[in-house]
């Protein structure tokens, strides 16, 4: 078991973007999944700022969302870095990067030890319990024995839930952003009309990393109208003069796909969208209610009033089923990108909270 730095020594693919700061670990033993498949080895890109202290009590450790990095201080700047409310001068922050990206760790497009090649559609199955198992892994070897907070939004909520029930006393805290207990019949739909975009591209099997990338496109544009909302698109998007043809909203679209068809893969996305649809923090365990009521932990569940592809009622179940939460709900017209828009209400609503249960 190694860490290091090296992106050409630790990773067995090209990464699509170049990303500073990216730390590898790489485990070298088998693990196994929750489907009974196995990985014979496994690379975790990570990113760390700050430094764990003495004590080893001020670890924040951040979940992302599905086509994020590991680099947090990037895309969720408004909340890390020098003088926002996690600051490396007091937090030892860590984030990895999840089971079947592209951005460092272990996917589709990682080289297969048994065969040679690219796994590619033949990556096994994972779930969201199997990205948290991974990462865990992580800690262990940081040498991180407890976190003071778990924070996610989306899918990266799904991660701290399920990291949560892994860990139990461990972590302290969490913050739960625009998540649920469970994937909806809504949301698996607009996953599989996804996949059909990418699987109506003939390429998208192929043996290469652009491989699918005009299906990619089209499942982006598909993606981006359950992100954001009615009002945002009519604000942003409507046309001043009149117009038979290249509207705003439909360049807009186009955009946003040909923006993730250069920074990811294909073949990443539609494993990962896989991953989403068996997200059930009840499976195993008597059911979504149950499963929440025993986890104890002091949580802050965060809605977007707005939000059309995990909606306010799913946050309230959360509210409603965790023993020691707190619930806010944020005025906004970004729908669920929200969570990363608005950083500011975000930002009070944190603090606000972090100093009631006073482990900041």
């Amino acid at each position: 078991m190694r860490l290091g730095n090296s992106i050409m020594a630790k990773s067995s693919y090209t990464i699509p973007v170049e990303i500073e700061g990216l730390q590898f670990y790489q485990h070298d033993k088998m693990v196994e999944l929750e489907s009974g498949a196995n990985l014979p080895e496994l690379a975790i890109a990570y990113h760390t700022y700050g430094k764990l202290n003495a004590a080893k009590d001020n670890v924040i450790w951040v979940c992302h969302a599905l086509t994020a990095n590991s680099d947090v201080a990037d895309w969720w700047a408004g909340l890390f870095g020098a003088g926002n409310v996690f600051d490396p001068e007091h937090y030892f922050i860590v984030c990895a990067n999840i089971l079947g990206s592209c951005y460092g760790t272990t996917g589709p497009r990682s080289i297969s030890p048994k065969t040679g090649v690219a796994y590619g559609m033949d990556f096994p199955h994972f779930t969201i319990r199997d990205m948290v198992k991974c990462h865990d892994l992580l800690r262990q070897q940081l040498g991180i024995d407890e976190i003071v907070l778990c924070i996610g939004g989306s899918c990266g909520g799904h991660q701290v839930m399920e990291y949560a029930w892994l860990l139990k006393d461990k972590i302290k805290s969490m913050a739960l952003l625009v998540t649920s207990a469970k994937e909806t019949a809504w949301a698996i739909g607009t996953h599989e009309a996804q996949r059909l975009a990418i699987q109506a591209d003939p390429s998208w099997q192929a043996d290469h990393n652009n491989a699918g990338k005009n299906g990619l496109k089209a499942a982006r544009g598909m993606a981006l109208l359950t992100y954001r909302t009615f009002q945002s698109y009519k604000d942003r998007q409507t046309d001043s003069e009149e117009k038979l043809d290249d509207f705003l909203a439909a360049s807009y679209i186009r955009y946003q796909g040909q923006k993730l068809e250069r920074r990811f893969y294909a073949q990443c996305y539609w494993h990962l969208l896989k991953s989403l649809d068996s997200h059930d923090l009840g499976r195993g365990r008597g059911g979504a209610a149950i499963a929440l009521q025993q986890l104890k932990t002091p949580t802050l569940v965060i809605a977007v009033n707005s939000d059309l592809l995990i909606p306010p009622e799913e946050q309230r179940f959360l509210h409603a089923h965790l023993t020691n939460s707190s619930y806010r709900e944020i005025e906004s017209e970004f729908g669920h990108d929200g969570f990363l828009v608005e950083t500011e209400k975000i930002k009070r609503a944190i603090l606000e909270w972090w100093g009631m249960i006073s482990v900041g």
